[in-house]
């Protein structure tokens, strides 16, 4: 068990560096004993919920059913996931598009460059 909970852990950290490399300052959450219903990251001007999967089996209809139910309507549902040796994705819902669309490019403190860009 602890060895999932490490790649969970690592899961997030490799999203959170992702994120910083588009400019948005985020962090892992604070997650004591699990509970659920915890955002996997926390961003300070970026307001979604983000759930982060690392996995060989993608279930993305799975994913962003948590991450629905986990935000409870407060913040747009949206999940970052990737298997071994494949590029990260990102899921949201079609009609979360527009709004976190707009908090993104309100919450960038830099554009990414072009170096960063090829880092993602």
């Amino acid at each position: 068990m602890a060895n999932s909970r490490d790649k969970g852990k690592r899961g997030e950290l490799e999203a959170v560096a992702v994120l910083d490399a588009l400019g948005l300052d985020c962090r892992r959450s604070v997650q004591y004993c699990g509970r659920s219903g915890d955002a996997d990251i926390t961003c300070d001007r970026f307001e979604a919920h983000i759930e982060v999967k690392r996995t060989e089996r993608l279930n993305p209809y799975c994913f962003i059913d948590q991450a629905i139910r986990d935000s409870k309507g407060r913040k747009p549902p949206m999940v970052m996931m990737r298997s071994s040796n494949r590029p990260w994705l990102v899921m949201l819902r079609a009609v979360d598009l527009p709004v976190v669309a707009e908090r993104f490019l309100l919450a960038r403190r830099i554009p990414p460059s072009d170096q960063q860009r090829e880092a993602l």
